[in-house]
Parts: C-alpha cells; structure tokens; sequence
C-alpha cells in the first residue's frame, strides 16, 4: 500500500513553477518580513533546493549527463514566466552558494534551444531593461561579478549586444575597467571585449556611427591610461578591433588619424615589451596603408631615425618568422617615405 501513497516526481517545470513562487516571497520582501524566523529559514532553504536542482538538471551531476528533454522543459517554463527577472532582482538578498547557483542557470538557459529557437533571446529582446541592471551591477562591489557573468552570456545574442552598444551603457566601461577592485575591473573588461568582437557586423556597424567618440574615449581613457594593465588590455583589443577584416572601413579611418598615430608611437616607446609587441601589431597598419595623408607622411619622416633605430632592437624574446618579416616590411615602407608636396 505505501507505494501508492508515494509522492509524484517533479517535473523540470515544476521546480521552476516553485522556485518562481518562493522567489515572489523574497522579491515582496515577505522574507524579511517574516514574524517567524524558522517560516523564513525553511522558505529560503527550499528556494535554495529549488535552484539546485535547476542546476542538477542544466549541468547534470557525478553520475548522469544532463537530458536534453528536462533542459528544454526547464527552459520553457523558466521564460514563460518573468523567472529571470525575479532571479536577478532577488539576488542580493540569497546567500552566497544560492547566487553562484542561480548565476550558473541563468548563464546556462541563454544557450538551450527550445524547438530549435534560443527563447532565451526572445525573452530579452521583449525585456532590455534587465540589461540595464546587469551592466548596473558593476557598481555594486558584491553583485558586480555574478551580475558581469550573467552579461557576458546574454550578450552571446546579437540582439542584446546591439541594445547596449547602442545605450549609454557602452560609456560606463571605460570607467568600470579602471576600477580599483581588480577582479571586477577584469571582469569588466571581458565584457568589454566580448561587446566588440563577437558580433561582427553589429560592432562595425557600432563603430562606424561613433567613431569620432568612441575613439577619442578610448584613446584618451584606456590607451593613455596610467595603469599598466589598462594599457595592456586596451592596446591589444584595439589590435583585435582593427585587424578583423569586418571592421576594414574602421581600420583605415582610424590609421588616417596623426592623433592616433602618435599614441602609437608613445606605445612603441614603453619599457613594457608586451605593450610594445601589441603596439606595433597596430603601428604596421599606418606604415602599410597605401594612401596615407600627408599628414601621417609627415610624423613618420620627422621621426624616421628614431624609429629605425628603435625596430633595429625590436625582438621577440623566441623567434618568430612572421613578427620578423612584418617588421622588415614596416622599416622598408619608412625608409621609402618620400615628402609629399
């Protein structure tokens, strides 16, 4: 007979559906408002429970891979409702396990695929204010890298990236990468990079609309910053940024620049030789630009001396054929610089 009285498996969406509820509790601050302590305890702990098992069941365990039908109910039910917008509003106040597990899902869902469809991107897409509070969260000492990783796997979706390069937002990480506290200034900078090189014609769309200012931020913020590791990060993006060959356009706009050109040639100067490496990878696209205004021959002549005598000591420190062949290349375009009239 006991067996008939056995409780019936939850389902994945049943684990959402009462995670979703106990989260409710938390987020009209029942919780902190519970007369009774021990009500209060046994709530959170079974939201605690709750969102486990989500993750059980996204990640699977030692013993069993995840399945990809429960992943799906999960996912389903998860954006049926407003469950990630109570996730992220209630996740200051969950205990720190709780938040590493909820940070987990959350990174998790964006990729799972429901009939073939990223429901997850939908969601957002009807729902951008969340992203608000996201990139917000880099404010917030405690929050800022639970909030950061929630980010960075939201904007996988070309949708999402394209919201907050267009917002304000874009503005605040050339602050929030010189952060004092080191691991959310690196956490800030992932991001950073993940915004502008994952999404190809979105960023050279992005880049090509705010050029004058983005430019002029990131040359003055990032690349003339005094920390080193700023500088470090900045100058090799910037690398990455010009070098793809979807932001061609960008590229030979931004080697047009004297202004640009001479930050360059203070960056080749560091002590720092991985800032001079970076450094020259994007001084070579001034020295190969076949049409260069008159404006750029002139610095580069006005300097040549110094500048072949600085790439005479240029080395790696283990042999490298193409860094070696693309410096020859760069000191014969100086040495054939000719004045232009």
């Amino acid at each position: 007979m006991k067996g008939i009285f056995k409780n019936k498996p939850r389902t994945p969406a049943d684990v959402v559906r009462q995670a979703r509820e106990l989260l409710v509790y938390v987020d009209r601050g029942a919780a902190a408002a519970e007369p009774r302590e021990t009500k209060r305890d046994e709530k959170m702990d079974e939201l605690y429970r709750n969102l486990r098992e989500m993750k059980s069941i996204l990640y699977g365990d030692s013993e069993s891979e995840p399945v990809a039908e429960a992943c799906a109910q999960l996912t389903q039910e998860f954006f049926r409702e407003d469950t990630l917008r109570l996730v992220i509003l209630c996740l200051p106040k969950l205990k720190l396990e709780a938040r590493k597990d909820a940070t987990q899902i959350v990174a998790n869902l964006q990729r799972q695929q429901v009939q073939s469809r990223l429901i997850a991107s939908d969601y957002l897409e009807a729902n951008f204010d969340l992203l608000d509070i996201l990139v917000a969260g880099y404010d917030d000492t405690e929050m800022a890298l639970h909030y950061g990783a929630m980010l960075r796997e939201c904007i996988r979706h070309q949708t999402v990236a394209r919201y907050v390069l267009e917002s304000e937002h874009v503005k605040k990480f050339f602050d929030y990468i010189q952060l004092p506290n080191f691991d959310i200034a690196a956490d800030a900078a992932a991001t950073f990079k993940e915004l502008l090189t994952r999404h190809k014609s979105t960023v050279a769309e992005f880049l090509t609309k705010n050029n004058d200012w983005f430019f002029a931020d990131y040359n003055s913020k990032l690349l003339q910053s005094s920390n080193y590791i700023t500088r470090r990060q900045a100058i090799k993006l910037l690398g990455d940024i010009l070098l793809d060959r979807s932001n061609s356009a960008v590229m030979t706009r931004y080697v047009s620049s004297k202004d640009n050109l001479m930050i360059l040639m203070n960056l080749l100067r560091e002590t720092s030789k991985s800032i001079q490496m970076e450094a020259f990878h994007v001084f070579k696209l001034f020295a190969a630009n076949q049409n260069k205004p008159p404006g750029i021959v002139s610095i580069l002549l006005a300097n040549r001396s110094k500048l072949l005598r600085l790439f005479a000591d240029f080395k790696f420190d283990k042999e490298n054929e193409q860094f070696e062949a693309d410096k020859a290349q760069v000191v014969r375009e100086i040495a054939a610089l000719e004045p232009q009239p």
